[in-house]
This record gives C-alpha cells, sequence and structure tokens, in this order.
C-alpha cells in the first residue's frame, strides 16, 4: 500500500478549505483518509496553516510519500527544512 500525504478538499462551492491527510495513493481526493493530521484555510489574511507536526513527522519516517503542495506547507509550517 503507497501511503500518501495530501490535501482533501472541504468547504463550500467556491470556498475551498483542506485538510491534510494521511491516505492510501489509490484512493479518492476526497475519499477515505487514514488519518487527518492538520488543516490549510488559502483563504485567510493570512493563510492559515496548522498540522500536527510529530505526526507528519511519523509517517514521513514511515514512508508516506508528501504531494508537492504539502511539501510547499510542510516547510511553511517548519515540519521541513527549508528549500535553498
Amino acid at each position: 500500500m503507497a501511503v500518501r500525504i495530501r490535501l482533501s478538499r472541504v468547504g463550500a462551492k467556491k470556498q475551498p478549505a483542506y485538510r491534510v491527510v494521511v491516505a492510501d495513493g489509490r484512493s479518492a481526493r476526497d475519499g477515505r483518509a487514514i488519518e487527518t493530521i492538520g488543516h490549510y484555510n488559502p483563504r485567510t489574511e493570512p493563510v492559515e496553516v496548522a498540522i500536527d507536526a510529530e505526526r507528519a513527522r511519523y509517517w514521513l519516517e514511515h514512508g508516506a510519500q508528501p504531494s508537492e503542495p504539502v511539501v510547499r506547507l510542510f516547510r511553511l509550517a517548519g515540519v521541513l527544512p527549508a528549500a535553498k
């Protein structure tokens, strides 16, 4: 089972908010998740990002692959070191 850390869309039409979830790579974008480890709201000023860093590191150590948007959020939240 390929485990991915990715965004799952929630919120009303034209008002997106996202959950940061750990899910099987074969499941649908908004389908079943193993665990929710945070949320991201791009509509607020400043952008709201809340991630459980301990659980994120746990999943990364156990082989979960983050998507590109999640890597950017992890860097913003301090879970991963900043890009050079």
